[in-house]
């Protein structure tokens, strides 16, 4: 293979494919672990492999037998029917997170926060007629009209004015900025644990504990997205268990479904039941398919110790970070858990990703001076040492 055969494919986008993202001039064609393969045949390690999707890594084995398997007897099932896998999955998500509650799948992130907006504003009609929603500076939650309207980042909604109204903004990490974000109209706080897309900026447990209590004195429902965070990238199955919180609703996507589109909305129960039939639907969601993913995920997850590896790894991987910063000015902050970090840069970071795929090893930058990792947690000690090694070879040459 050649470089034409790279550039075959790209022309192929831009005759016939919406020019809706920013995409390097790479073909991949085939993917396994952490390592990802180009059209031309170019190995590469991949710290942020599907912006999170692969969290256990591309193809993995027990997710791809799953998908094979239920593939071969039935792809979907409409839901005004039963199919056992549903239930299953709904029951394993409400036992790693809320412990009670009810659950409704969806195709993606964006649309489990589409559903937590009608799951909040119902809940609130039905208690006072109530309808704004709390969300934070910086935030990013999707990009349909009601995920987007409750972004907390201008640069995402400009020229799709007018949006949804009820959204009001806080500060993210300051209770007295939320406590004056408050009305008569309140009807519920959304907030990530970690905003990735804001920066990788990590909520402190006092902070996620201080908006728990003030849903409690006024009657609001805390909803939190755990897209990114969720499924053990932090070294707990959902970022939120790290300030011991107890919400009213999660959001789950991204590695939920191990590459497969699917997301999650799971309420407690008293809340789940303002949805009743008719208030909502997905024609995709929690279809077979799906389902046999996220029990896949999950049982990988166990079986495999995978919170425990990123427990055993992260501490090393942001000790090398720290360390590297140290020595280079040019990196002003290392921030994130466990295997969800970012680099924050004196200089536009953009270019060194570049670089860095040059060098065979694919990172992220965001807020465009923020390098962003998002290593998939079957990564090896060797694997992540080497990718480190380019990372700090780029990082040093940048100085």
């Amino acid at each position: 293979m050649t470089q034409a055969a790279t550039q075959r494919v790209v022309d192929q986008y831009q005759r016939y494919v919406m020019n809706t993202y920013v995409r390097q001039p790479l073909v991949l064609t085939k993917g396994k672990g952490t390592r990802v393969w180009d059209v031309e045949g170019h190995e590469y390690l991949d710290l942020f492999p599907g912006w999170g999707v692969s969290g256990l890594g591309y193809n993995h084995p027990w997710v791809m037998r799953a998908l094979r398997g239920q593939s071969l007897r039935i792809a979907h099932v409409a839901n005004n029917y039963y199919h056992p896998l549903q239930a299953q999955a709904a029951k394993k998500l409400i036992e790693l997170t809320l412990q009670e509650g009810k659950v409704f799948f969806t195709n993606s992130g964006a649309e489990a926060v589409e559903a937590a907006i009608k799951l909040a504003r119902r809940w609130g009609h039905a208690h006072g007629g109530r309808f704004e929603i709390i969300s934070f500076e910086q935030s990013f939650h999707g990009r349909t009209m009601g995920a987007l309207s409750a972004t907390g980042q201008a640069k995402h909604q400009q020229g799709f004015e007018p949006l949804l109204p009820g959204f009001v903004r806080a500060t993210y990490n300051d209770l007295a900025s939320v406590r004056q974000a408050l009305t008569a109209h309140t009807c519920a706080i959304l907030v990530e644990p970690i905003q990735g897309e804001g920066g990788v900026h990590v909520a402190t447990p006092a902070f996620l504990q201080g908006l728990r209590q003030l849903c409690d004195e006024r009657q609001l429902l805390l909803v939190v997205d755990e897209i990114q965070t969720g499924m053990g990238r932090t070294g707990t199955w959902c970022a939120y268990q790290h300030a011991d919180l107890k919400p009213d609703a999660v959001l789950l996507a991204k590695t939920l479904g191990g590459g497969f589109p699917v997301g999650a909305l799971i309420a407690r129960s008293a809340v789940a039941e303002v949805l009743s039939p008719g208030t909502h639907g997905a024609t995709y969601g929690g279809n077979p398919l799906a389902c046999a993913c996220i029990l896949a995920v999950c049982e990988a997850i166990v079986k495999e110790h995978l919170v425990e590896r990123v427990q055993q790894l992260a501490p090393s991987l942001l000790a090398r970070l720290i360390a590297l910063q140290a020595k280079l000015p040019l990196i002003k902050a290392i921030r994130g858990q466990g295997f969800m970090i970012g680099i924050e840069l004196a200089i536009d970071g953009r270019p060194l990703v570049e670089r860095c795929r040059a060098k065979r090893l694919l990172i992220n930058c965001t807020q465009e001076r923020v390098l962003r990792l998002l290593p998939a947690m079957t990564i090896t000690q060797a694997q992540l040492g080497r990718a480190l090694n380019i990372l700090e070879e780029v990082l040093t040459n940048a100085q």
